[in-house]
This record gives C-alpha cells, structure tokens and sequence, in this order.
C-alpha cells in the first residue's frame, strides 16, 4: 500500500491533488519512468513534447519523496562544482568552467518557461540572499559576486554589508549578504503536480501506489508491479535515495541523508514584514547550513541540520528551534505548526550521478541537497539522452565516483564521520 504524505507545510496547501490509478494490466510504451519526482516528472514533460509515449510509476504520490520536502529555493549553486570542472576539464577543455557556469542557471530558465507555459501556479518568486555567517566569509561572497559581473550578471547582484542587511532581514546574526535576483523560491509540490499534469495533458501515463518490484532488460524492458507490467524501448530510474533498483550497479554510489524542514504558524502580515522586509529566500554560508524563506500564506519555512547517518531526525521541530530563535529572537516561543524530513541522495564527491544499469535502463540520481534546479537540468539531459542525443549524458556517465563497496549503513556512517570533521573545520574557516 502507498504511504501517505508526510506533514509538510507544501502538503497542506496543495492546490490540485492527484489521484492517478495504480498500475494494473500490461501496458506497452515508449519509455517508463520509475520515481514520480522532479526528475521523473521533468523528463517525461521533455519526453512528452518530443511526441514520445511515456508512463510514470510511482509507489506512492507525485511528489511524495524529497521532491516534496526540500526548501523550495532555485539557487545557482553547485555543491560538486569544483569536481566537476576538474574532471570536465579532461572532456572539454578550457569550456569546462563555462559549461558548469551556465549550468548553475540552466534550471532556472527551464523551470520560468515550463511555468509559463502551462501556467503551473508554485507561488513562484525571485530574489535570494546568501549571508555571511561569519566576518572571514565575506571573501567567498566577494569573489562570487566578481565572477557573476564578470559573466554578465551585474544587473542581478548586489554584494550587501552589515548595515544594509536590514533592509532585507531583520537578524543580528550576519556579517554581509549576495543579493541574487535571478534565484527564485517556490511551492514545490504544486511545480511537481502542475508538470505532471501538463506530461499527462500530452498523453503521458500515471500510476500511483505502484512500487516497482523488478525490471527485466533486454531488446524491450519490462517493468513489473504487483498488478501489472509496462513494456518499453527504454527505463529511466528517477528515485533517488528512494529506491533499491539496479543494485549490482548503483549500490555504494549514493546515501541518504536526512533534510529537516519546518513551518511555523501562520504570522501577520506585519511579522512577516518585519522579518524579511524584501521576501527573499536566505541561506549562509556554513558547510551545513540554515535556509529559510516566508511562504505565500505568510509563514516561516526553516530547514538545517542534516543528518547524515541516513536516519530520520526524531523532532525536527525541536532540533529547528533554537536556530529559528537564534536568527529571528522575536520569533521566541512561535508556534511550529508543520515539521517534516526527507531524503536528500548524498554523493561523496557531489557530482550528479548519470549512466546505464543495462542498454537500455538508465539512472539519473544524486543532487546532494541541491536538487530543485538540477532536477530539472538532468530531466532535460536524460530526455535527450533516451532519444538518442548522449553529448552531455555521456559527460556526465564517464566522470569517476567513488565508490563505498560496504552495506548502506555503514557508508553512511563514514559520510556523517566526513561531515563531522567539517563541521569541526568550520570553527577554523
């Protein structure tokens, strides 16, 4: 049976919920989708405009897993970006800082025009500030503020100092901001709804309470669920943390890690004023971070402190609150209404994972907590991909990952042992 949703603030204020039917018979297209993601439901949308026939199975709802439990912040960042120049510089050369550049903002303009286009109501706005949380940090801010004006982004960026913190937050806790007007902030289940519903108004097949439980390769693939099967020319699995497929292949790549997420109660318009006066999203600049942002109904959205053992926090509100009040003191005593955890797939060197598990079943995961805009990037090169046109899936199948050749468990205590030694680095940055 699929799960429920959890209790998340995007849950509660869904504006068109799903109701797809579980998958049952046999069924012949295209290309099968497992996982009914941002990742899933992106590439089926690029499928779908391709004319190609396309099914979705999920096992549980559109937008169950981290899709629907994330922050909701669009942002430029790459947290594998380093890596990845250097691996793409032995691919392409000096365009390797260009291509990861232009990736950073390709999510962006992916997501504006599909809202557009099929007029998908997320609560879509613009405006981001990264923050300063200590005074030796203002040099990482600067020099990303110099690169964007030298790329071309100077009307968007505005480096803030303490003094002009105020006019966009109302916290003592920061020493400077990046103003980034091109990032936006958004409903992130209603995005991943309203792209599911446009895939099936171009024809595209939707199960829900369907869970996977084999795929058979071979000239065709079959996709089998307790009551039924979906042949296709191609499988593109788009789970995640939240599947077991493909283990031969995929076991040891990739690890859970556990995001905490809350709502406060819903504020006045005049507390929601006073806290964030431009209503822009915000996160600093620690390796693990705070980030937060208002919601349309005016309430106070907070996520941090991961957990990187691959278990789920037990009270994420009370874990959130004392980073709630240290940044907003006037918030002291508010009521939580919503707290929620979920999933994010960590890779150990942050570079999104593509490739095939067999000719014709490919896998597309690992967004270590940055997946809202390269969801959406990797559904574009995913479609591409299954249709034939591999430049950039194969740029991204070829670079090295490492790899933990141990059960889940234990490569999950190495990654939370990792983090722990950058936390204590942080005390020295």
């Amino acid at each position: 049976m699929p799960e429920p949703r959890c209790n998340s603030y995007y849950n509660a204020t869904i504006t068109d919920e799903t109701d797809y039917p579980q998958l049952e018979g046999d069924i012949r297209v295209d290309v099968v989708i497992v996982g009914g993601g941002f990742t899933g439901v992106a590439t089926a949308v690029e499928l779908c405009e391709k004319g190609y026939k396309v099914a979705i199975v999920e096992a549980n709802k559109i937008g169950w897993g981290a899709t629907g439990r994330n922050g909701g912040q669009v942002t430029g960042s790459l947290s594998g970006d380093a890596a990845m120049t250097k691996q793409l510089k032995n691919k392409v050369g000096a365009e390797a800082e260009d291509f990861v550049w232009n990736m950073r903002w390709r999510g962006h303009e992916i997501i504006k025009a599909r809202v557009k286009k099929y007029a998908i109501e997320c609560d879509l706005k613009f405006g981001h500030l990264h923050t300063a949380y200590k005074a030796s940090h203002i040099d990482e801010l600067k020099q990303t503020f110099d690169e964007g004006c030298r790329r071309g982004m100077e009307s968007e960026l505005a480096l803030l100092s303490k003094e002009q913190l105020p006019d966009y937050i109302n916290t003592p806790l920061y020493h400077a901001g990046l103003l980034n007007k091109r990032n936006m902030h958004l409903h992130s289940v209603n995005l991943c709804i309203g792209e599911a519903r446009s895939a099936e108004s171009m024809g595209a097949l939707i199960f829900e309470g369907s869970a996977v439980l084999n795929i058979e390769d071979g000239i065709l693939a079959t996709v089998t669920t307790a009551k039924g099967k979906i042949t296709a020319n191609s499988v593109v699995l788009a789970g995640n943390a939240y599947h077991k497929l493909a283990r031969k292949k995929l076991r040891g790549m990739l690890f859970p890690a556990s995001l905490g997420n809350c709502a406060t109660a819903q504020l006045t318009p005049e507390q929601a004023q006073n806290l964030i006066p431009k209503d822009v999203a915000v996160y600093d600049t620690r390796f693990v971070l705070d980030y937060y942002r208002l919601t349309a109904d005016n309430r106070l959205m907070f996520g941090g402190g991961t957990n990187y053992s691959g278990r789920d926090s037990k009270d994420v509100a009370k874990a959130l609150r004392p980073a709630i009040e240290r940044t907003f003191p006037q918030l002291k005593g508010v009521e939580i209404e919503y707290q929620w955890t979920g999933m994010a797939g960590i890779v150990l060197n942050r570079i999104p994972q593509l490739g095939k598990a067999s000719a014709n079943v490919f896998y597309c995961q690992g967004y270590s907590g940055h997946g809202v805009a390269t969801s959406h990037i990797m559904g574009e090169i995913m479609a591409n991909a299954v249709v034939g046109e591999l430049q950039e899936f194969s740029l991204f199948a070829e670079m090295s990952h490492l790899r933990i050749p141990v059960n889940e468990w234990v490569g999950n205590q190495a990654l939370a042992l990792g983090m722990m030694y950058y936390k204590v680095m942080e005390n020295f940055r």
